[in-house]
C-alpha cells in the first residue's frame, strides 16, 4: 500500500475485496479496483452510487474550492451516464473554521447542485478536534435511472474509439498554480493560464451529455495516478487493451510549463476532470460534439484493442506505482 493516496490493486484484492459484508442479490455491480461506482437494483430501477472524500482547499477561495470538491464527488456517478440526482454529505470541520466560511462553501455547493438538478437527501455536519484541511469529510452521490441506460465501467470493447477530455495533468498543474504561484519558477502568464483551468462541475455535465449523444461503452474520470493510471484501470476493468497517440492527447502548454518547472510527470499526475470515454467508431464524432458543447476540450486519441496492455506510440506504458504530484504537494506545502 502506498504511503499516500488510493490503495493499489494488490492491497484492494488482499484486504478489501474478499470482505464485502452480506451477499445480496440486489447488488448489480459491487466494488472493483479502479471502478468508479456501484449499482443497486431497486425493484427494477438502477441506483448508481459512489463515495469519495471531501477535499476543501481554502487557498482557492471558499466558493471555488467548493465547486472543485463537488465536481470530484459527483464525477464518479456521472460517468455512469446518469445525471447525479441525490447527494449525502458529511462535513468533519476543523474547530477553527468560521461559520461565515462554511456558509460560503455550502452556498456555492447549493448553487451548483441546483444547476445540476441534484438534491441533498441527508448528511452530517460537525466540528471535531483533529480535523484539518483539506480533508474535511466525505460524500455519497447517487443517480437513479434505467439499468439499460447505465454506462458500465467494464464496457469498453475492441474496436471502440478512445476519447479524452481536458488533458493530462491539468488538475495537478492548476492546483499548484493556484495555491503556490510564488514557489513555481515559471512565466506568470503560464501560471495564470494553468490556474484558470481548475475543473468545477463542467465534466459532470459533459459525462451525461456524452452518454446521451452516444452510444458510449465506458467512461472513467482520471484521478490519482493520472491519465496513465486511468487507462490501466479502464483496460483492466474490461479485459481489453488500449493504443493511443500522445500527441493527440490535450496537454496545454501552460500545464506542461508548470510540470516542467516542478519536475513532475503530467501523465501520472492526478487529473480529476479529465474524462476517458470509449465509443463505437460511428458514434465518436457525436460524442465529441456533445463534450465540446459543454465547454470541454475533447479529442479522439486512439482505440481499444484485444489484450490488456496500454500502448502509447507503439511502446507499452507501465502502470504507475504512485501519483507524481504527491511529492510535489508535500514539498510545496512544507516550504
Amino acid at each position: 500500500m502506498a504511503d499516500a493516496g488510493k490503495v493499489d490493486r494488490e492491497f484492494f484484492e488482499e484486504y478489501i475485496y474478499p470482505r464485502l459484508g452480506a451477499d445480496r442479490a440486489d447488488v448489480a455491480l459491487g466494488p472493483r479496483h479502479g471502478v468508479d461506482f456501484g449499482v443497486i437494483d431497486a425493484d427494477g430501477t438502477a441506483v448508481v452510487t459512489a463515495t469519495d472524500p471531501l477535499s476543501i482547499l481554502p487557498g482557492l477561495g471558499w466558493e471555488r474550492a467548493a465547486r472543485f470538491a463537488l465536481g470530484v464527488v459527483l464525477a464518479d456517478v456521472a460517468v455512469s451516464g446518469l445525471a447525479p440526482s441525490h447527494l449525502s454529505v458529511a462535513f468533519h470541520l476543523p474547530p477553527g473554521m468560521a461559520d461565515e466560511s462554511f456558509a460560503a462553501v455550502w452556498g456555492a455547493m447549493d448553487d451548483a447542485l441546483a444547476e445540476l438538478g441534484t438534491a441533498v437527501v441527508t448528511g452530517h455536519t460537525a466540528r471535531y478536534a483533529g480535523c484539518s484541511f483539506p480533508w474535511v469529510g466525505g460524500a455519497t452521490a447517487m443517480a437513479v435511472g434505467d439499468h439499460d441506460a447505465v454506462v458500465r465501467p467494464d464496457g469498453a470493447r475492441p474496436g471502440d474509439r478512445l476519447l479524452v477530455t481536458t488533458g493530462a495533468g491539468v488538475e495537478a498543474a492548476s492546483l499548484f498554480a493556484s495555491l503556490y504561484p510564488d514557489q513555481i519558477p515559471a512565466d506568470k502568464a503560464a501560471l495564470d493560464a494553468a490556474a484558470a483551468r481548475l475543473p468545477g462541475v463542467e465534466h459532470v455535465r459533459g459525462a451525461v451529455a456524452a452518454a446521451a449523444a452516444g452510444p458510449v461503452t465506458a467512461m472513467h474520470d482520471a484521478t490519482e495516478g493520472g491519465l496513465h493510471g486511468a487507462l490501466h484501470e479502464l483496460a483492466g476493468a474490461a479485459g481489453v487493451g488500449v493504443e493511443f497517440e500522445r500527441d493527440a492527447v490535450p496537454l496545454p502548454d501552460d500545464v506542461r510549463a508548470v510540470a516542467d518547472a516542478l519536475d513532475f510527470d503530467p501523465w501520472r499526475a492526478t487529473s480529476s476532470g479529465t474524462l476517458l470515454v470509449t465509443a463505437p467508431p460511428d458514434a465518436a464524432d457525436r460524442v465529441l460534439d456533445a463534450l465540446r458543447g459543454e465547454g470541454l476540450t475533447a479529442a479522439d486519441v486512439g482505440r481499444i484493442t484485444d489484450g490488456e496492455s496500454v500502448v502509447a506510440d507503439g511502446e507499452r506504458v507501465p502502470e504507475p506505482d504512485g501519483d507524481s504530484s504527491w511529492p510535489v504537494y508535500e514539498r510545496l506545502a512544507g516550504e
